[in-house]
């Protein structure tokens, strides 16, 4: 934490900023501390690290200038006490007193601060639209591959000179920001299918990277889901560009114009020359016949060279010259959580990824196998009972490729468990299509360190795959094989 912090600080310092937002008490703890002991003295440090934190806060605050705080959901549920730090100091804090924010949950209090300060409460979907009909807006939109083709696209316009405003739903690698609001007239965003934002953001020109079944519990079909991407397209007024690739893509835009790419002869920006490796891709993007140029991106797998394509082609229809393109992409440093690297013990190597969907776990495990490694060793975490129930079928031939699969429950953000609807039912979907594979089923959290501990050894690739919280299991694993080497044979 304390080499964290000292980035944190360098960052904000060179940025000129006068305010760090954090997450938790522990990490503005550590932080604030660090601040203290670097540049900004407060005099004697209290034992306990979340009075620490809050003083330091608190401090930071009356040296911004700052009018009152606000504090994050962390603050809400955890520490009461910080509302009586703030008035000890005289801080204005926004809220109920401390005893009634202790007798509320998280979203109860959340609602009760802002309606208390006055502030007006709307959906993030009514906030989106209203944002988006501030500036020309761009939505990118599909059920994989959007978070990272909108990433892209604001890197290829900001090196254009455009000045886009944009809205990622993902972080960047880096610590390059996932929002901004600039001078530029286009507002790129993307366009979440999920609850049906991406239908009201009253776009002019749109992307679509791919249709998937998903989010059935809202669209009710899968009829109706593409009918909601086909809505997606007809109401943009100015370019749509479509991946070709994808055949529910292909499928919603047919008929609507369109500007296509991909890596098939339907595309009319077609990725040739495609060359794939573990630490990223390169292919020619080609207009009907006429050769733009050569790009390179430092994300694997094909899927995300169409990725590129697609931001390219879209960055192009908004007037960005290619070679704005070239440097943006060879310059994009990805997105987290996007078959992110996170480090290497004792010659295993641990990648981790959002990908949940099957068409994206297939994509990932595919990019995985253009690496060097001598065995991938997947560990797959199903997100949300109703796609389970929905998708289990179509994860039969998702982690072809693989040398060893596990599979954990699933994992529920929010939902309510369904009778009989497990992550027992993708190893059954995996075994009923290949009865020889390699499949476990974990169902308990810690049988997942236990069995990667005992599984792992020197050339493997350890790819984790999901929405939920499997992400912290390759720090757990690496720790793990840390101590295990440290101890020798004898503490094995």
């Amino acid at each position: 934490r304390g080499e964290i912090a000292c980035r944190i600080i360098r960052t904000a310092r060179r940025l000129g900023l006068r305010t760090v937002a954090v997450h938790s008490e522990a990490d503005a703890g550590a932080l604030f501390a660090r601040m203290a002991d670097e540049a900004h003295p407060i005099g004697p440090a209290p034992a306990n690290e979340s009075y620490l934190a809050a003083a330091r806060i608190i401090e930071a605050a009356r040296r911004s200038g700052a009018a009152c705080i606000h504090p994050g959901y962390g603050f809400l549920s955890e520490r009461a006490e910080f509302a009586e730090d703030c008035a000890a100091c005289g801080i204005p804090f926004i809220g109920p007193p401390p005893a009634a924010i202790r007798a509320m949950g998280l979203k109860d209090s959340a609602k009760t601060l802002v309606g208390e300060a006055g502030v007006p409460v709307v959906r993030r979907r009514a906030a989106l639209a209203a944002l988006c009909a501030l500036r020309r807006t761009v939505a990118v939109a599909g059920t994989h591959g959007k978070t990272t083709t909108t990433a892209m696209l604001v890197a290829v316009l900001t090196e254009a000179g455009l000045s886009p405003s944009f809205l990622v739903g993902g972080d960047l690698v880096g610590g390059a920001p996932s929002a901004a609001w600039r001078d530029g007239e286009w507002f790129v965003v993307e366009a979440d299918e999920s609850d049906g934002t991406f239908l009201d953001l009253g776009a002019e020109c749109v992307v679509l990277t791919s249709v998937e079944p998903d989010h059935l519990d809202h669209h009710g079909s899968v009829e109706a889901l593409r009918a909601a991407f086909t809505r997606f397209l007809v109401q943009a007024s100015g370019p749509r560009v479509v991946c070709s690739d994808d055949p529910g893509a292909a499928a919603v835009a047919d008929g609507t114009p369109h500007l296509s790419y991909g890596t098939g002869p339907q595309a009319r920006f077609a990725l040739r020359n495609v060359d794939l490796t573990g630490a990223g891709a390169a292919f020619t993007l080609v207009d009907g016949g006429t050769e733009l140029g050569r790009l390179h991106v430092a994300m694997p797998g094909v899927h995300n060279a169409r990725n590129a394509a697609g931001a390219t082609v879209a960055a192009l229809a908004l007037g960005a010259p290619f070679t704005a393109a070239a440097r943006g992409l060879g310059a994009f440093a990805g997105v987290a959580r996007r078959f992110e690297w996170r480090g290497e013990v004792g010659g295993v190597s641990f990648v981790d990824s959002y990908d949940h969907l099957p068409g994206e776990v297939a994509a990932a495990v595919a990019a995985a196998r253009h690496g060097d490694w001598k065995r991938i060793v997947c560990v797959f975490q199903p997100h949300r009972f109703t796609r389970t129930a929905a998708l289990w079928q179509d994860f039969a031939s998702a982690f072809d490729g693989a040398d060893v699969v596990a599979v954990t429950d699933v994992y529920a953000a929010g939902q309510e468990p369904i009778p009989g609807v497990t992550g027992k039912l993708v190893v059954d979907a995996v075994l009923d299509a290949a009865p020889g594979r390699r499949v476990a089923w974990l169902p308990r959290r810690r049988d997942v360190l236990s069995w990667l501990e005992a599984e792992l050894r020197p050339g493997d690739l350890c790819l984790t795959l999901g929405a939920g919280d499997l992400t912290t299991v390759p720090d757990e694993a690496m720790a793990l094989l840390e101590r295990r080497a440290m101890a020798g044979p004898r503490g094995r």
